[in-house]
């Protein structure tokens, strides 16, 4: 067998069997998975390169007569038919009898599922061929993960009707998530918002199908009403306004929970410190993209309370002290403001008292301190009041080369 000379060579050989497969949607996951090595590979706007690489190989394929290479056309302008050129691909006199139902599917249902916490959401729809000799009904899953803001997932396969039964069983026997019925637009909506800026990451999640699914999924998720419904998920809120902030606090404070964790009594000294911690509560919630204080999970908590918070702020000792008993408080008064049930909220608890231990050690050695973070340490450590711009000048102009060196 001839070594292949061009990348769009390499896929007519990877594709040379074909016409030997029994339905489009064989096919059509053939064709997903050859382009999902683009899609692997690409460095910024995956999508983009995907199209890029279709439109180069329907250009350069198209003298090709040969079975398999006029299937191959019509499979990969069927999976991107905004690509250049595949709207004149048109299927070979020898092409199998299921060619003609390439991409012609219609949604037969769609539904969501996920987290109580808030902290996944995983889509389902369900597609069939126009005609059966398209293939069998098949099923989209999309996870998309709220805590990163991405369309972590994607698969697609069949049978549909088993996907969707797990799915009901699992989320029956599990009293931590939930299961609905879906607008369909509003999947369209959510989950192409997201697999947008999974596009463009430098790095895709490891493991799963995204990669191998991508191309097939996008010209499924096409097929979606495009109606006018909300953006985003029901359950998320815009930022909150400095009031907002100030009212659900006052709130938190008079709240049980609070008062459990000795909070509705602090005073003196240590005032400023839950003032300061409350406040990074707030900060770290409005830098997710769905900006809700209130959903606080195990993940969150991880997330908050041994990596943001130590890029992010400086603490002193009595702030550090303070932190983890506001972030239970806060985390109990946010899980009955949502309604969680009972083992959500003692899960959530459960693992921030685990992660104290680790929280000390990272705040005592600074490991995870940014380089701008670590220099207001430092000049905090030196006594340097940063209200003073005659000390700081005069600090920063003493340090100027370490603080170059450390990247602040």
């Amino acid at each position: 067998m001839a070594t292949p000379q061009t990348p769009y060579d390499a896929v007519l050989q990877a594709a040379r069997d074909v016409t030997r497969l029994d339905t489009a949607l064989d096919a059509e996951m053939l064709g997903a998975a050859l382009l999902g090595s683009v899609y692997a590979v690409a460095e910024t706007d995956r999508s983009a390169a995907v199209r890029d690489f279709v439109a180069g190989f329907l250009a350069a394929t198209s003298r090709r007569r040969t079975a398999a290479a006029t299937t191959i056309r019509s499979v990969f302008a069927a999976l991107v038919p905004d690509a250049e050129g595949a709207a004149r691909v048109r299927p070979g006199a020898t092409a199998p009898a299921w060619s003609g139902q390439l991409g012609k599917v219609h949604l037969t249902g769609s539904w969501a599922y996920g987290d109580v916490y808030g902290d996944q959401t995983s889509y389902l729809a369900t597609f069939a061929y126009d005609d059966a000799a398209g293939g069998p009904e098949h099923a989209l899953v999309a996870l998309v993960d709220h805590n990163i803001g991405i369309t972590k997932d994607v698969f697609v396969g069949g049978p549909a009707e088993r996907i969707l039964e797990q799915v009901r069983q699992m989320c029956a026997g599990d009293e931590l998530t939930w299961f609905r019925e879906e607008d369909p637009a509003r999947m369209h909506g959510e989950v192409s918002r997201h697999l947008a800026i999974t596009d463009d990451l430098g790095e895709l999640p490891g493991e799963g199908s995204l990669a191998t699914d991508r191309a097939l999924v996008g010209a499924r998720l096409a097929l979606l009403p495009h109606g006018a419904v909300p953006p985003a998920d029901p359950d998320s809120v815009e930022p909150l306004s400095a009031a907002e902030r100030t009212e659900l606090v006052r709130r938190f404070l008079a709240s049980p929970e609070a008062a459990r964790f000795g909070l509705d009594s602090v005073d003196g000294p240590e005032l400023a410190s839950l003032h300061f911690c409350l406040s990074l509560l707030l900060d770290h919630a409005a830098s997710f993209p769905d900006a809700d204080p209130l959903r606080w999970s195990p993940a969150v908590a991880g997330l908050f309370l041994l990596d943001w918070v130590h890029r992010r702020a400086v603490l002193d000792m009595d702030d550090a002290a303070m932190l983890p008993r506001v972030l239970r408080a806060w985390a109990a008064y946010a899980a009955r403001q949502r309604g969680l049930p009972g083992p959500a909220a003692t899960q959530t608890d459960t693992a921030i008292e685990e992660m104290v231990p680790e929280f000390a050690r990272l705040y005592s050695t600074g490991e995870r301190r940014s380089p701008a973070t670590a220099a207001v340490a430092q000049l905090m450590a030196d006594g340097v009041d940063p209200d003073d711009p005659a000390a700081l000048d005069a600090w920063i102009e003493a340090n100027r080369h370490r603080l170059a060196d450390d990247g602040a």
